[in-house]
């Protein structure tokens, strides 16, 4: 699966380390799209959702129907807070366009800021 750095308007460089932001994951086949969806709702970011219609959906993909007879995702579009639900068979790409807002933040980080925290004593009011 190829994957393309062409719609962003971050540079690679400063990119968090790991974001897929700028990347385009192109869906040809139900393998493609399997990893594409699982990617795209993982992301802490919006993605932009092409169609087979031509169609450019951006926004938060906050869900997935996987096990359904037609699977689908749904997305919060970016300009109408609406939610959409849009089948597997109509997509033809999703692209990493919004900022990750997870990106180099890892559990690990969490965690020692945790015990830092916790280390100090507890907090007072």
């Amino acid at each position: 699966m190829s994957e393309s750095n062409a719609m962003s308007d971050q540079s690679e460089e400063d990119a968090a380390p790991g974001s897929l932001h700028g990347t385009i994951l192109p869906i040809t086949t139900d393998e493609q799209y399997q990893v594409a969806v699982e990617k795209a709702f993982d992301y802490r970011g919006n993605v932009s959702i092409e169609t087979v219609d031509g169609r450019k959906i951006e926004g938060y993909m906050f869900d997935r129907h996987r096990d359904v007879d037609e699977p689908y995702v749904r997305v919060i579009e970016t300009t109408t807070s609406q939610r959409v639900s849009i089948k597997n068979t109509q997509i033809t790409s999703v692209a990493f366009t919004g900022v990750d807002t997870a990106a180099g933040k890892s559990w690990e980080t969490w965690v020692k800021k945790v015990k830092q925290s916790k280390a100090h004593g507890p907090d007072v009011p």
